[in-house]
């Protein structure tokens, strides 16, 4: 394949009306209104909102009321995981437009709310030094 036919490959695909043109931000952020950037806050609440995070914090809280240190351990690792691991994986061409729209936001409210919570759950359960 030449050069010349993969240039109009390539114009022939951005020209195409893609998933920008089928509404992606209608299906990805619902309550969303055209023009309007979201907030920290809109994009931490809607982050935050979704089934691994809540599952996730539920789990945290088990952990913190029980002071259980391996599974805060497990935990702490897998909010990790869900903050991190998207900086690994190849953004989708759906989340790519998303994103170029303006209705997904930066995340970085809701990754220094979940930096808080695993430090808070680690420093909690940590052992206890009682000698007196």
């Amino acid at each position: 394949m030449g050069p010349l036919r993969r240039g109009l490959t390539a114009l022939a695909a951005l020209a195409a009306p893609g998933t920008a043109w089928a509404g992606v931000c209608d299906t990805m952020r619902p309550g969303w209104t055209p023009g309007t950037a979201p907030t920290a806050i809109d994009e931490a609440i809607a982050l935050g909102s979704t089934l691994p995070s809540l599952v996730l914090l539920a789990a945290t809280l088990v952990c913190a009321f029980f002071r259980l240190q391996w599974a805060s351990l497990v935990v702490v690792l897998l909010w990790t995981a869900l903050i991190s691991l998207p900086m690994y994986l190849p953004i989708s061409e759906v989340h790519a437009t998303a994103i170029a729209e303006g209705c997904i936001g930066s995340p970085t409210l809701f990754m220094g709310i979940v930096i808080a919570i695993c430090v808070a759950l680690v420093l909690h359960t940590a052992p206890r030094n009682d000698r007196s």
